[in-house]
């Protein structure tokens, strides 16, 4: 069964101008739910849609999200690569969380929601690590389900690759399920990268992947398609949260917008690199400085709202928010660069507002100011979306299939910058890259 859905723009209350408080509602499920990143990412990109659950009546306390400590994919799975991972280290990581939150709150099964390579690791579960017992239902968004290439050729040994043993092993049945655990498969229509048939956002232009749009797609799964959507888009946009909660459900959920608390607690994990690759290991004694900002000129506002250093496991001590400030996030991690994130007004709180400080890219370091705008949660794309720093379309997005998540301005130390992406607006400050500072804006929608 194959269900479309149109892409939907997201209600946020605070760029809408606020949310009535609703009453609480009934849980949207009988079940915890834990969500799974993806390659690379961290738990906090689950960020935007725990709120809206949250606004929809489920309590916070039935969901989780998972930091896998090594998020990257090794290049070839049987062999080791310092800072990344095999499918058999992230599928233990999975069991080991579902065995926690079971425990946690006594419920016989959980659903599993995941995104990109995190469909890897639920299926392998699922299959192969005993977890088809504990689970209600599985719902894959954006999941490299039979490969992003089919080859012999290329990228070999690679969990991504739908010729390896790995991807055969996880579709070897009928239709390409576990029996007893229903599933649901979320994908774009012809918008993501990874599910292409053409290999060029592989670096490999001209060269058959042996995929196409429906690569996602599982034979015996519910299947929904999401107009118009990115790779990321399929798990972490609005439209996906609609989907998501209606395979949860079976209804639409009453609000796709994120209601509001009075006093918004938010704390979170600072995590570094290893080898050159992104982990989900907390830095533990790093020092984070939250600073109230002028929403027109990011400059600070008084003494700082928040000055704290991160515990063993590099979590930082929670912070009591005002929803209607924006704040600038100081990380001073050793070993890199004094990280300066810009971010939106928070409706919400959360335990998972995770942290990397941003390393220096080539010249980086010897600019006057660098700053970078980023976007965890779906790419930028000319087409469909308003992009702009300072006023102007950054040069390095691409035209076609949406493929970065991150554009770069070279600035003058101390000037302001105003990074846009549709209706979300944050302003700047770029600290000088000479004396080891970089900015980051970093989007939350």
């Amino acid at each position: 069964m194959q269900h479309l859905i149109n892409r939907r723009t997201l209600l946020v209350a605070t760029l809408a101008g606020g949310l009535a408080t609703r009453t609480a509602r009934a849980q949207a499920a009988p079940f915890p739910i834990v969500f799974v990143h993806g390659n690379g990412d961290t738990a906090g990109l689950w960020l935007t849609t725990i709120w809206q659950f949250e606004s929809n009546g489920t309590p916070r306390d039935q969901m989780f999200a998972i930091d896998l400590r090594y998020p990257l994919a090794r290049a070839v799975d049987g062999v080791a690569q310092p800072g990344r991972s095999s499918t058999d280290d992230v599928m233990r990581q999975l069991a080991a969380e579902v065995t926690r939150v079971r425990a946690l709150t006594g419920a016989a099964k959980v659903v599993l929601i995941a995104q990109s390579r995190g469909g890897n690791t639920v299926r392998n579960y699922i299959k192969n690590g005993g977890g088809a017992e504990q689970t209600a239902l599985a719902v894959l968004c954006g999941a490299v389900n039979h490969g992003v290439i089919v080859s012999d050729k290329y990228i070999v040994g690679s969990e991504f690759n739908g010729a390896s043993a790995f991807m055969r092993d996880l579709n070897s049945t009928p239709d390409e399920l576990v029996a007893g655990v229903p599933f649901t498969t979320i994908r774009s229509d012809h918008e993501d990268k990874y599910a292409q048939p053409d290999g060029r956002f592989l670096g490999l232009p001209g060269v058959a992947t042996g995929v196409s749009f429906d690569a996602p797609d599982l034979k015996g799964a519910t299947k929904i398609v999401l107009p118009g959507v990115d790779h990321r888009e399929t798990g972490y946009s609005p439209a996906a949260f609609t989907a998501i909660y209606a395979a949860i459900t079976g209804h639409q959920p009453e609000t796709i917008g994120i209601t509001p608390e009075q006093q918004p607690v938010l704390t979170g994990k600072v995590s570094g690199f290893e080898a050159d690759s992104p982990t989900n290991i907390g830095i533990a004694g790093t020092p984070v400085t939250i600073w109230r900002t002028d929403p027109q000129t990011g400059a600070r506002s008084g003494n700082p709202a928040h000055d704290v250093v991160t515990g063993p496991d590099g979590i930082w001590p929670a912070f009591a928010a005002d929803p209607s400030a924006t704040y600038e996030f100081v990380v001073s991690a050793p070993g890199y660069p004094v990280t300066h994130i810009y971010r939106s007004r928070f409706p919400r709180g959360s335990r998972y507002l995770n942290f990397r400080p941003q390393p220096f890219g080539p010249n980086d370091a010897a600019a006057s100011g660098v700053v970078y705008m980023t976007r965890p949660r779906g790419y930028f794309s000319r087409a469909r979306d308003t992009v702009t720093m300072n006023g102007q379309t950054p040069a390095d997005i691409p035209p076609g299939v949406p493929t970065i998540a991150t554009t770069r301005l070279v600035a003058e130390g101390g000037s302001e910058i105003r990074g846009v992406f549709n209706g979300e607006a944050i302003t700047a400050r770029a600290w000088p890259a000479h004396e080891n500072h970089v900015s980051v804006i970093e989007l939350t929608y």
